[in-house]
């Protein structure tokens, strides 16, 4: 078995697939969104229990969703 190919042997590269990203970002960012919120509503017994950070955890995804919606919003269609 061969491990590399000779650029005459290669067949040429698939035509890439046009895909819509904005909608599993959004997806995604509607579930930080609802962790947030129960993240909020448990804060007191988080913090009690010196798991209160993960607050932080939440907006970190939800900056990373809002970016990835700016990044795929102005990335050429």
């Amino acid at each position: 078995m061969r491990l590399f190919l000779k650029d005459s042997e290669r067949r040429p590269d698939p035509v890439p697939v046009k895909t819509d990203d904005r909608r599993p970002l959004l997806v995604g960012l509607a579930i930080w969104v609802v962790a947030t919120i129960i993240v909020l509503l448990f804060l007191r017994p988080l913090s009690d229990s010196g798991n209160g950070p993960i607050l932080w955890t939440c907006a970190v995804g939800i900056l990373l969703g809002l970016a990835g919606l700016i990044y795929a919003a102005k990335r050429p269609k």
